[in-house]
């Protein structure tokens, strides 16, 4: 199409000031698609293909594909949507107008997680292409667009397309979910030095290794995917650094009268590529009944292949798990299956100088924010704490990180090494002016100080009074946070009230939490 005739076709429609198509790509040109940056053109789906639609009519067709850019933990977490209509249209609203459609303006609108709430992105549909095709990600049938759009939304509230290079699944679930997400380990138990810890730290040895069988409860609704680090023996062509979605997993029976579990996963490039026993003339199909070997392998879409639980273990290095999410919002534990069904939020900030303490290693670490939680009726009590991505806007109001002065753009510097630590503090005592015990074991703690957007930890509280202290490794560097206590409540709520210049929610006779009074309206800029 010539560009006078372009210009008479797309005109009126949207162009966003906020996100420009030629000031999208890069932040640093420190990625492998900076070569690719003379050649990149911006087209519009309707000159893509003749019918373009958000979504295919087959589900299947919908699956990310990965195209150029780095961001298979993006389209990871984009699986989940697919598989569930009521988290796909808190993203996505629905009865947009598309192409072709009445009242299309060339616009799309998605909703995105950010900092405890959801914020709206709207986005022009305008895509990057090489030779009239996208070079990004994409839907695998090719009229579909909800992926490349959504990438686009994410794309600029990051900063840039380049900011997607590398990642990790967990923030972009939390990002799509409004959820939780946490990574466990496939390596061994750890050093000898972590191996010597508390027992009494639950949190940390539940996370040192896979057990899918703790997940039976919630494996409808979780979301689970696996990551590799190096290339793997059954499929060298993956390098290293990739990440890839669990489908499911089965416990099957073999000829043998034994059993084993087979898991299905789904590799983001859109193609198969694994090597190992169970790829589809593989000799594990041999142990099996030829009926179960055939319904399995009907399973498995393009871009699907199984393994079974021990050539997992030994070929992967982590996993990810995304807490289940009902309708109406409420998350469901993954250890107990319960539903959580009353969660409090409250956000605040490490001040240097002030409240941002350091880890336990320093004698400033009881200066960190702190929280007071107490309980009337033992049960399962889930912790999260989100720490704020560092934003700044221009003149041009573009959404821009601001990383670390030297540092890349796509190591995720912005993000400050984190961790939980929460402890019982004796009767009479939840408000007063005491340092925290950091010489004691916390009665639970989450994995060590890790450079990630969130962590959390889960346990069994009996009644009592608790202080949760959040803190980032490195003494006087300031951060905000959101931190959220979830449980399941079995009474109303009975009462909200203010209490020492911050408001104090009693959100049931079962717990409630506050901020301690020693850090009450004390930050300041």
């Amino acid at each position: 199409m010539e560009e006078d005739e372009r210009a008479v076709e797309f005109k009126g429609l949207f162009e966003d000031p906020a996100f420009i198509c030629e000031d999208s790509l890069f932040s640093d040109y420190s990625t492998p698609i900076a070569r690719f940056q003379d050649d990149i053109t911006w087209l519009r789906p309707q000159e893509i293909c003749p019918s373009p639609a958000l979504f295919p009519d087959n589900t299947n067709d919908g699956h990310a594909k990965q195209g150029l850019l780095g961001d298979c933990w993006f389209l990871c977490a984009c699986t989940i949507l697919l598989k569930y209509q009521h988290l796909m249209n808190k993203v996505v609203p629905p009865a947009q107008p598309q192409w072709g459609e009445r009242g299309y303006r060339g616009s799309f609108l998605f909703r995105l997680w950010q900092h405890g709430c959801w914020t709206e992105v709207t986005v022009d549909d305008r895509l990057p292409c090489l030779s009239g095709k996208l070079c990004f990600s994409r839907c695998q049938s090719p009229t579909a667009f909800w992926v490349a759009l959504l990438e686009k939304a994410y794309a600029k509230l990051q900063g840039s397309y380049e900011r997607l290079w590398a990642g990790q699944v967990s923030e972009a679930l939390v990002d799509l979910t409004g959820g939780l997400a946490e990574r466990w380990s496939l390596g061994d138990c750890g050093t000898e030095e972590d191996q010597g810890r508390g027992s009494s730290d639950s949190d940390w040895v539940r996370r040192r290794r896979l057990d899918l069988d703790l997940l039976h409860a919630v494996r409808e609704g979780c979301s689970v995917s696996c990551s590799v680090h190096s290339a793997p023996g059954g499929a060298s062509e993956l390098g290293q650094f990739h990440a890839l979605s669990v489908m499911e997993w089965v416990d099957v029976r073999t000829v043998e009268r034994g059993g084993v579990r087979l898991i299905r996963i789904r590799n983001p490039w859109g193609r198969r590529c694994w090597e190992g026993a169970w790829r589809e003339s593989g000799e594990g199909w041999n142990s099996l009944d030829p009926a179960c070997t055939l319904n399995l392998l009907g399973r498995a879409q393009e871009a699907e292949f199984w393994v079974d639980e021990t050539e997992f273990l030994l070929q992967f290095d982590d996993v990810t798990v995304g807490y289940p999410i009902n309708e109406e919002g409420h998350l469901q534990s993954i250890y107990s299956g319960k539903l959580l069904t009353h969660s409090h939020q409250t956000s605040d900030r490490w001040v240097k100088g002030h409240s941002a303490g350091g880890c336990r290693n320093n004698s400033s670490f009881g200066s960190n924010p702190q929280f007071w939680l107490r309980v009337f009726e033992r049960g399962e009590v889930l912790v999260s704490l989100l720490q704020h991505r560092k934003y700044s806007r221009n003149t041009g109001h573009h959404y821009t990180q601001s990383p670390e002065e030297g540092s890349s753009t796509t190591q995720h510097q912005h993000y400050q090494a984190i961790a939980l630590h929460m402890w019982k503090t004796p009767e009479g005592q939840e408000q007063a002016e005491s340092t925290v015990p950091r010489e004691e074991e916390p009665v639970a703690s989450c994995i060590p100080h890790c450079y990630t957007q969130a962590v959390s930890l889960a346990c069994c509280l009996p009644p009592g009074a608790y202080v949760i202290v959040p803190s980032t490794y490195q003494p006087d560097s300031p951060g905000q946070f959101t931190l959220t206590v979830a449980r399941k409540i079995h009474r109303r709520v009975v009462k909200s009230q203010e209490r020492l210049g911050r408001a104090i929610q009693e959100v049931s006779e079962c717990w409630a939490m506050c901020t301690r009074p020693i850090l009450c309206n004390k930050h300041t800029s």
